[in-house]
């Protein structure tokens, strides 16, 4: 009985290290494994079709500029001023008739055939009756962000990756028309240009494409842009 315990104990004490070495090399082999994981997957990166693709529906998602005009009797306010320039540029494009009232204060808009048939033609045009005064809003697009090209990407581990790319506005017609560096912005005296800029849309639609950068993280169903 007492040997046979005495033999039990040996094989215990032999078993215990062998398990303690297949334990310290699972270890390893697992430490190796997740090393070779994020080295093959770093150098995997992304593809740029996938981050050409993501970027652009993010541009596409920050929305495009926009501007926006009362028709009606159009009555001075904290926020609308009938003698501020953007009703000036719209009566220029022949999108509105614009008559000043007698009291300097207000003014009658309306919209011309030709600017409802314009406005018609423009997507994601926004038209609402204002309750407060009866007149109707109109929110028009100017531009949208567009993608140029993936100038770089670069991999910040295996689920992350910084992409540099470059990006420029596509007007629409009433978007060249409030161009800052267009004829028709710069048609008006410094205070009215910068009004159109600080208020009602104006901007360098024209200009050269804007170099950024984009983090992109992967989840589980796949790279995404991080917000």
């Amino acid at each position: 009985m007492f040997e046979a315990e005495i033999e039990l104990e040996k094989k215990e004490s032999s078993i215990i290290p062998l398990l303690l070495v297949l334990v310290l090399a699972g270890l390893i082999l697992g430490g190796i494994g997740g090393v070779v994981y994020m080295v093959v997957q770093t150098k995997r990166g992304v593809p740029e079709q996938e981050a050409a693709t993501l970027i652009a529906k993010a541009l596409k998602e920050e929305g495009p500029a926009k501007t926006h005009f009362h028709t009606g009797l159009v009555k001075q306010s904290v926020n609308e001023k009938p003698l501020d320039p953007h009703y000036k540029l719209w009566e220029k494009l022949g999108i509105i008739d614009y008559k000043l009232q007698k009291d300097k204060f207000s003014a009658k808009v309306e919209l011309t055939a030709a600017g409802d048939k314009k406005l018609a033609a423009i997507d994601y045009v926004q038209k609402s009756k204002e309750d407060k005064d009866g007149t109707m809003l109109y929110v028009i697009p100017l531009a949208e962000r567009k993608l140029v090209s993936i100038t770089q990407i670069k991999m910040d581990g295996p689920n992350r990756a910084v992409v540099e790319y470059t990006w420029k506005w596509d007007p629409n017609e009433f978007g060249q028309a409030f161009d800052a560096s267009g004829p028709m912005v710069k048609g008006f005296g410094t205070y009215e240009r910068m009004a159109l800029i600080d208020k009602y849309g104006a901007a360098f639609y024209g200009a050269d494409p804007v170099k950024t950068t984009a983090l992109l993280v992967k989840k589980d169903k796949g790279w995404e842009v991080a917000q």
